[in-house]
């Protein structure tokens, strides 16, 4: 399917008529597949191309890393058996014997020293974290050695986001480097896979299903009985209901939070309570003079101006947005890590500015604002809870300080590359995982743009502070833990004070199954094949 072809498929989304077709139907469907909904779709199978957690959350099923996560998400051995620290900047893994990709070639040494490289590619959106890991050299088919540029005091956690792909195969079907998803580049690598999990990938068609089938031949344990898995995206909230309430689907990863309390109450079906580690914030371009999405009076770009972006986070009711909007499934915040751990609990690095229109209305003023601004608000509509109802909240909020805003609504998978190609003004943000620490959030999503490092990829505000970059910098390859707190408690404040992104709330993340269906709800949000059982 082309490109072209796959937005048509996400934009029109699965409804009506077509679902029942789409998810292979109650009365065709075997014991053990599983039948699971989300509201929107896998970016693509490349896995190094798109860091984004529902696209993670459906390659791991395939692809593997050195390390895995448990149910608490500590890290446990995955393709790596054991590892050790034999000095400051290397580590040494043993490898998993005996492992077999799906395609019955053995899993060696060169295949994690080519996907490690392969994710440091400039098409990679894993590049900062492949760079902050290192060097991977062989030292024999079941031993490697990874040298790190620079001490990384989170080097575990940020080598479980590196995916590990066969050598030959990627050589065989010329994808030796990740697909350039903002530029619409296709490859063989972005429909085909090829791993070592525990599911193997049947048949993709993006924007319908995807279809996985169990592997055989896997060297782990399955604590499960699918056989075989039917992904289907649902963009409508009521049809992805309708869909679980008829049995035509088990699973929905995303039930809209206004349906949660009739899900909790509806016969048949079950609800897996759980906050989600992701932060949702506002971003704002303050890096162009002129706003060049929208229009003020002087011409010039209000959000490089400390007063306005203040003015901007007062104006927000949070309390509405959670209580009205979210029906509770939220939990607000001033905070901007994607869990409370990375600001180590403290409430001072937790607390919003309150809500305060009058406060908002003459920050404006004196900004030189009185009569606001227009804006357009990019906001994707299938990837966060309620993610376009929020845009079209702040909107009304913003308007009470007269910015006049445009929500610019889409799928994801138009989304992201307009952000990658800094194509906004104005934008809806979330960041979060399987990592706690404030590393996962501060250098890829807050510092200032560097692209040979990666450090900034995300940060599409393109803000730049000195003070901040130089606090976070150094915390990112700080050895001692108290001076690296230190670090961090400064750059998150320094961060806060000029209010570089707006943050709302981590959002909660309840899936809706049916009943008997047994599944196990992390704070990463990724759904497990290999961990869930259906009624027989």
């Amino acid at each position: 399917m082309t490109r072209k072809l796959m937005l048509l498929a996400l934009c029109a989304g699965v409804v009506g008529g077509t679902l029942a077709g789409a998810v292979g139907g109650a009365s065709t469907a075997h014991a053990q597949t599983l039948r699971w909904a989300s509201q929107g779709d896998a970016q693509t199978m490349d896995p190094h191309s798109q860091n984004e957690s529902l696209t993670n959350g459906m390659n791991s099923q395939v692809y593997e890393r050195l390390t895995a996560r448990d149910r608490q998400l500590a890290i446990v051995p995955g393709l790596a058996t054991e590892w050790t620290q034999v000095s400051p900047l290397v580590w040494r893994f043993k490898l998993r014997p005996n492992v077999k990709f799906h395609d019955g070639s053995p899993f060696t040494a060169d295949d994690v020293v080519f996907s490690l490289q392969r994710a440091k590619a400039p098409t990679s959106q894993v590049a900062v974290y492949a760079n902050a890991v290192g060097t991977a050299r062989k030292i024999d088919d079941l031993t490697v050695e990874i040298t790190q540029p620079r001490f990384n005091p989170i080097f575990l956690q940020h080598l479980d986001l590196l995916f590990i792909m066969s050598k030959s195969w990627s050589e065989q079907h010329k994808v030796t480097k990740p697909l350039s998803f903002k530029d619409n580049e296709e490859s063989f690598a972005g429909f085909n896979m090829n791993g070592t999990g525990p599911f193997m990938l049947v048949r993709r068609q993006p924007g319908i299903r995807t279809v996985y089938k169990r592997n055989p031949n896997w060297w782990g344990r399955f604590e499960g009985n699918v056989q075989e898995v039917q992904f289907t995206p649902i963009s409508n909230d009521a049809t992805r209901l309708a869909a679980l309430v008829s049995g035509e689907v088990d699973l929905l990863l995303d039930p809209a939070p206004r349906d949660v309390p009739r899900l909790r109450a509806t016969p048949g079906v079950q609800v897996i309570e759980g906050l989600e580690n992701r932060l949702i914030f506002v971003g704002m371009d303050q890096a162009r003079d002129t706003l060049v999405y929208g229009r003020s009076p002087n011409g010039k770009n209000p959000f490089q101006d400390l007063r306005v972006r203040r003015a901007m986070y007062q104006a927000i009711d949070i309390d509405a947005i959670h209580k009205r909007l979210m029906n509770g499934l939220s939990q607000p915040t001033g905070g901007l890590t994607p869990s409370p751990l990375g600001a180590f609990n403290d409430p001072a690095l937790e607390t919003r500015l309150p809500f305060d229109l009058a406060a908002a209305r003459k920050a404006m003023a004196d900004a030189g604002y009185p009569e606001g601004f227009e804006v357009t608000l990019d906001c994707p509509n299938n990837r966060y809870v309620n993610d376009e109802a929020i845009c079209l909240a702040l909107a009304s909020m913003w308007a009470q300080i007269k910015v006049k805003v445009k929500v610019n609504a889409m799928p994801r998978v138009l989304y992201f590359p307009k952000l990658e190609r800094y194509e906004t003004s104005l934008y809806l943000m979330g960041w979060g995982g399987a990592i706690t620490d404030a590393e996962t959030i501060l250098t890829p999503v807050y510092r200032s743009d560097d692209k040979p490092s990666g450090a900034g990829y995300y940060n599409y505000g393109r803000s730049k502070n000195p003070k901040f970059d130089q606090l976070a910098g150094a915390s990112s390859v700080e050895a001692d833990p108290v001076k690296r707190e230190q670090l961090i408690r400064a750059a998150l404040q320094e961060y806060r004070e000029q209010i570089h992104v707006i943050p709302l709330h981590r959002q909660a993340a309840p899936w809706a199954v049916r009943q008997g269906v047994k599944a196990v709800h992390r704070a990463d949000n990724w759904l497990d094949y290999a961990w869930v059982t259906l009624p027989k």
